[in-house]
């Protein structure tokens, strides 16, 4: 096994013994929120999507500084999305939770060390949520919506690097669908 395989499964043991998780399939949950990475041969939870600072209410607000992914649709439109990054095991496990807000065109980008199947869930995530994972081609591989405070696991139908978190009917909206491409923001 490589180094590099060997930290990632150090790291998501980490993160599940200070978040409460287990490593499992769709049953595992952390304590946190709203995500889950799974290592490339095993599911195991760790926390992220909804976040937020705990307690927080702020919504997402338009930045100057945020970065701006573009989605190519099928039918040629470019849809563009204003970001945060959340790429830290602390900002990974607390994604959007406890917001009560998100700007129209704004959303959270979840960016994982590599490509595997993820699991989202909404613990504590108060606003609808769509969620887009995409492959690090940067090509969406499934698109799912959930549920404010719902525990259910949301498994990616395919290994994913990246995960994009909108308000709900954001992509339907759109024109966004699976098969679609990203321009990730560097």
């Amino acid at each position: 096994m490589s180094s590099a395989k060997i930290l990632l499964v150090l790291l998501s043991l980490l993160l599940l013994a200070g978040c409460g998780g287990t490593s499992g399939g769709s049953n595992s949950k952390s304590s946190s929120n709203s995500a889950a990475t799974s290592s490339s041969s095993q599911a195991s939870t760790a926390n992220t999507s909804g976040g937020g600072s705990t307690g927080s209410t702020s919504t997402t607000t338009a930045s100057s500084r945020a970065p701006t992914l573009t989605i190519q649709t099928s039918g040629s439109k470019k849809v563009r999305v204003n970001v945060e990054v959340a790429t830290t095991p602390t900002e990974l496990e607390k994604g959007l939770m406890n917001r009560t807000a998100m700007g129209e065109n704004h959303g959270m980008l979840f960016v994982f060390p590599v490509e595997q199947q993820l699991s989202f869930w909404m613990k504590d995530t108060l606003i609808p949520l769509s969620v887009a994972f995409i492959n690090s081609n940067g090509r969406i591989v499934d698109i799912q919506d959930m549920q404010p405070q719902d525990l259910t696991s949301h498994l990616s139908a395919k290994p994913a690097q990246y995960a994009l978190e909108v308000n709900q009917g954001f992509f339907e909206k759109r024109g966004v669908k699976v098969g679609d491409s990203v321009d990730l923001p560097r």
